[in-house]
């Protein structure tokens, strides 16, 4: 990749290119010069995956009232009302802001095509045949790019929040770009960089899903919420050798059936609503089928037949799953899908209010990343993209209090990174091996099922490779890097490298984080699922909160 020198001061630096970074550098002031910052590039983040749609109540026979007791519904007693208020009241002016910019959703006629999804008392869920997520952020993309007022900073990684030791506030960011560590200076930094899915072995989420902002703002002192909720999709192709694609909920919403091995439609074995209960039920069904049928868990699977759709419609609404299972030797048209469940959606996330700010001034999250409380335990299908877009337009109102700063950065001596070829070698297969283990490890303990035991040994045992983590010589030497101080390394395939260790840092805060607010809540809610509490308990009726390594209860919801 070519030099780009980037300035030393944004007034925002927007961290993360899906849906939710697109649309707030969009949404921001063009007065204000905005850095936008991504680790791969602009096409690659999980809002591109994103197949279903995205909800809004535009039909005649629909209201966002009715959208509203739909989200709450779902979330399982945690929702906030006063922000699932807000996002359903403002969707209908959003799904237009889109259509303005260009996103060409699905048609009847002159109509924007609506379709029904689990949990949904209503058909609302507007769609792109089946890559909504990709449309909407190349859409978003071309605009961004066309911006005078916003500069694109590819394979750029964020290492960690620049906070004022007298104040508190949040004044830059730390970024490994171009072989070197440098430090960005801002007015304000809004994280939107998604889940973290890759904590999880089996997942739905890209690889770049490594749970980032919630780490970086973790350790920085940031609030967060609700880090054991985790919504697992149940139905991701299962086949050896492939990722975990995504089958739309939308699929099941057209008419779908899920069925074992026998031909049987079980799901309504466990819920009346059967393939079209809520996922975090339909989940569980299917987990405990194959606990039940199963004799490999690792390889298991259901079946997903999309035969009592018409064939038309099929061909319409779902060409990009026809190819991706056509790739993997699956005809949808004469046989069914084999799925099992992955980990999909990260209902938790760092605490942010109505205009996306947190407790550390000057940092906002938008988007997966936050916790605004629209979710609850369990997010309502299609409301994720909706989230990004309506509370990224919020950043048009953003007060920014750190403008005018100096943008004299101190110069201080660039520290290097020189180490021993053959200790390197060791420590890139130590480094290699903690990022292979590491989601298995949470996939058996903190994953559609959970128990204090397993939780438990996963916790020492993660806390044990945090300090083998710790004590890498390369640890050593970024740990002990000071705000403003540069660093350059002499390494073969450095962005590589750096990225691995700086994946690998996140996933273990991640992975820990989620498995201590896992043990953390003794009853069965939404996506947490525990086997020993495995019913809601009305003490529980809390959000979990979470600060430097302190978790607590907020006060009981009504």
């Amino acid at each position: 990749m070519s030099q780009i020198d980037i300035p030393s001061q944004f007034d925002v630096l927007v961290v993360g290119a899906g849906a939710a970074g697109l649309y707030t550098a969009l949404c921001l002031p063009e007065s204000l010069r905005v850095g936008l910052i991504t680790k791969e590039t602009v096409a690659l983040s999980a809002s591109d995956w994103a197949q279903g749609g995205i909800a809004a109540a535009i039909a005649p026979e629909d209201s966002p009232t009715l959208h509203i007791e739909d989200t709450i519904q779902a979330g399982a007693g945690l929702c906030d009302r006063t922000a699932v208020e807000f996002l359903a009241q403002h969707a209908p002016s959003c799904i237009q802001s889109l259509v303005n910019l260009g996103v060409a959703f699905d048609r009847h006629g002159q109509a924007l095509a609506l379709t029904l999804e689990a949990a949904h008392s209503r058909r609302r869920v507007l769609h792109a045949a089946d890559t909504t997520g990709r449309e909407v952020t190349t859409t978003l993309t071309a605009q961004v790019l066309r911006r005078q007022n916003i500069q694109v900073i590819q394979q750029a990684l964020a290492l960690s929040l620049w906070i004022e030791p007298d104040t508190g506030c949040c004044q830059g960011i730390s970024l490994f770009y171009q072989g070197k560590i440098t430090w960005v200076r801002a007015g304000a930094v809004v994280l939107a960089t998604g889940g973290g899915g890759q904590v999880f072995a089996q997942t739905t989420n890209p690889a770049v899903s490594t749970g980032d902002g919630v780490a970086i703002a973790a350790r920085a002192g940031a609030i967060l919420r609700d880090l054991e909720f985790v919504q697992f999709h149940p139905t991701a192709l299962t086949k050896p050798g492939a990722d975990r694609f995504l089958i739309s909920e939308a699929v099941r919403g057209e008419g779908a059936h899920l069925i074992d091995n026998e031909g049987r439609r079980f799901a309504f074995d466990y819920h009346p609503a059967g393939e079209l209960a809520p996922r975090d039920v339909v989940s569980r069904a299917i987990f405990s089928h194959l606990q039940r049928t199963a004799i490999d868990l690792a390889t298991a699977h259901v079946w997903l037949d999309m035969r009592p759709i018409p064939a038309d419609k099929i061909r319409h609404r779902f060409p990009n799953i026809i190819k991706v299972c056509q790739h993997w030797g699956v005809d949808v048209f004469h046989e069914p899908i084999p799925v099992a469940p992955a980990a999909h959606y990260w209902m938790g996330g760092i605490v942010a209010d109505l205009m996306n700010r947190t407790n550390i001034p000057g940092l906002y999250a938008v988007g997966e990343t936050a916790s605004t409380g629209v979710h609850g335990a369990n997010r309502l299908a299609s409301n994720s993209l909706l989230e990004c877009i309506v509370f990224g337009a919020q950043m048009a109102n953003i007060k920014l209090e750190n403008i005018g700063l100096s943008s004299e950065i101190p110069v201080l001596p660039l520290r290097k990174f020189n180490p021993d070829p053959s200790e390197w070698h060791i420590q890139q297969t130590q480094l290699e091996a903690l990022r292979e283990k590491l989601p298995r490890l949470v996939w058996e303990s903190a994953g559609i099922c959970r128990e204090q035991s397993r939780l438990e040994t996963a916790i020492a045992t993660i806390e044990s490779w945090q300090q083998d983590f710790a004590a890498l010589p390369l640890s050593q030497f970024l740990l002990a890097l000071r705000p403003v101080e540069l660093a350059s390394f002499d390494l073969p395939d450095v962005e590589r490298q750096l990225g691995l260790w700086a994946e690998t840092r996140n996933l273990l805060d991640v992975a820990d984080l989620i498995l201590k607010s896992a043990a953390f809540r003794t009853e069965s809610r939404g996506g947490h699922f525990r086997l020993d509490y495995p019913q809601p308990d009305s003490n529980w009726q809390v959000h979990t909160l979470i600060q430097t390594n302190h978790w607590w209860k907020s006060p009981l919801l009504s």
